[in-house]
């Protein structure tokens, strides 16, 4: 069986900056820690949701629409060390993540995950965050490929508005 690949050019922009980030003389600033202090500046950082432990916010290079990141309060990279009462509230934030996701979007299904560690592919290591992207039959296309771009039906803007909207109710 040929191992196939998903190719995703667009997202060579995260990939610069991470090479970057990772290769300069001195500390870079924790985009998730930035977020989780800063709650008067949502819209801009897109957080679209708060809870006691953790947070949610759109990805800023998202794979589908939706595309989220559940995030502890606590800069923390490795998942062993997370206290159990946030490690369970992350997990029910996740759950509701999902549950905002269906009704207002209705996808198909979801990939949720964390990278733990660069070698498993974290572009932040660490910092805990879940991945949830919403998923439907036959998002993938020709156009990633032919002419690498990933067309998304919304802005950023967009997705923060509704899912802020979604979170409120």
């Amino acid at each position: 069986m040929a191992l196939e690949r998903l190719w995703t050019p667009w997202r060579q922009q995260y990939v610069a900056a991470a090479a970057r980030d990772s290769g300069g003389a001195g500390e870079v600033e924790c985009f998730l820690c930035a977020a989780a202090a800063s709650p008067e500046d949502d819209e801009r950082r897109l957080v679209v949701f708060r809870a006691e432990h953790g947070f949610v916010l759109l990805n800023r290079f998202p794979y589908n629409s939706g595309h989220v990141m559940v995030a502890p309060y606590a800069h923390l990279g490795d998942l062993v060390q997370l206290p159990p009462e946030a490690g369970h509230a992350l997990f029910d934030l996740t759950q509701r993540v999902v549950a905002a996701l269906r009704e207002e979007y209705r996808p198909d299904g979801f990939n949720i995950g964390m990278n733990l560690g660069r070698p498993a592919g974290a572009g932040l290591p660490d910092h805990l965050h879940i991945h949830v992207v919403p998923r439907w039959n036959g998002d993938t296309n020709f156009m990633p490929i032919i002419g690498q771009t990933k067309v998304l039906p919304e802005t950023l803007d967009q997705t923060w508005a509704r899912l802020r909207r979604r979170f409120a109710l």
